[in-house]
């Protein structure tokens, strides 16, 4: 079965309307011509978001976005914004559109229409991306570390609610031209409050709930895949942020090595090294080795047989007369012992002894 040919040009029929965002932001001026033209950028020439916190799309949600491109080409632009070009030739950053840049190269499209946005701060970037996710992904699908990354935006106090919302409006409008923010019943990211108990209470999650996700924020990349695939244990997980990415990595690299599991214990125990862990102490912990109790130097306690016992004395017999008794019938027995091996070496010294 032949693909139809993507078309490349976004069929947008009314690019004006689409355009037409919240008049309090500037930066869309910066890539759209007064004739309201979406330029066309390069695949080649856009990197994805640096340290990019959300998996791209799978299976059949992906193969539907696939199809749709294919048939229709991009009907949304991507937004990106311009970085200082690398040695890799990327010359833009991308915001919001990962996955249709994904399904984007799957079909053979080469460019994607995007809105190029210049002067952002990375902080400003990374809101972009996250509430990219949040219109699109319903929050329950979402794996821990992306969880953990948005409750991280949402208790953050770095943007302000004016920011906050006009990014959001900006989104919201770019998907549905129809989009109307007075008519929108749903709160702003803006207007959330900082406070856990608040941020718990919009997502349906406790407030130990919230404060175990900020802290898997903390970690690094590759205890964070453990995490969604749940190889690490979330509890655990937390112990774990409070080391520094150093010890992290270390952790990590032990773990990835040797094949260790970790418990509840270990992660404690890893926790409590926090500054000071070293690679030996890494895999000491990791290995069991650490929390091993040593094996006993005190002989197991010995039961004297009732046959035994009855052969040699009665019902009536006092427990420290017995004791007595078999200490000094041992001392006797080990002593006998000593003079027979001695005798022993004796003999057979005197039987290779050369004659004269």
């Amino acid at each position: 079965m032949n693909m139809p040919k993507p078309r490349i040009t976004p069929k947008l029929g009314n690019i004006d309307e689409l355009l037409k965002l919240s008049e309090h932001s500037s930066h869309n001026a910066d890539s759209i011509s007064s004739k309201g033209n979406i330029p066309s950028i390069p695949i080649n020439k856009i990197r994805f978001f640096k340290d990019h916190p959300f998996h791209l799309y799978e299976g059949e949600r992906l193969t539907d976005m696939v199809d749709s491109i294919a048939a229709n080409g991009i009907l949304v632009p991507v937004i990106i914004r311009t970085i200082e070009p690398d040695e890799t030739g990327y010359e833009y950053e991308m915001l919001s559109g990962h996955n249709r840049m994904n399904a984007a190269q799957l079909v053979g499209l080469e460019q994607l229409p995007s809105i190029i946005k210049e002067h952002l701060s990375d902080e400003e970037a990374l809101l972009y991306v996250v509430e990219t996710n949040v219109l699109q992904r319903s929050f329950n699908d979402m794996r821990p570390s992306e969880k953990a990354k948005v409750l991280s935006i949402s208790h953050s106090e770095m943007f302000s609610q004016g920011k906050r919302n006009d990014i959001i409006d900006e989104l919201k409008k770019l998907e549905n031209p129809q989009y109307n923010k007075e008519n929108d019943t749903s709160a702003p990211m803006g207007q959330r409050s900082t406070s856990r108990e608040k941020v718990a209470h919009e997502y349906g999650l406790s407030k130990n709930s919230v404060s175990r996700l900020l802290r898997i924020d903390k970690l690094i990349p590759g205890l964070k895949q453990r995490v969604d695939a749940d190889e690490l244990p979330l509890r655990c997980a937390v112990h774990l942020s409070y080391l520094s990415e150093g010890e992290q990595s270390m952790v990590e690299q032990s773990i990835t090595d040797n094949g260790f599991k970790l418990d509840m214990k270990k992660s404690e125990l890893l926790q409590g090294y926090s500054g000071r862990l070293s690679v030996e102490q890494t895999n000491k912990i990791l290995s069991g080795e650490a929390t091993r109790k040593p094996r006993s130097q005190t002989p197991p306690p010995f039961k004297l047989k009732h046959k035994v016992f009855s052969k040699y004395f009665t019902s009536q017999s006092k427990a420290s007369e017995v004791e007595q008794i078999i200490d000094e019938a041992l001392e006797m027995y080990f002593s006998h012992q000593q003079q027979y091996a001695s005798a022993q070496n004796h003999k057979e010294a005197d039987e290779h002894e050369p004659e004269l």
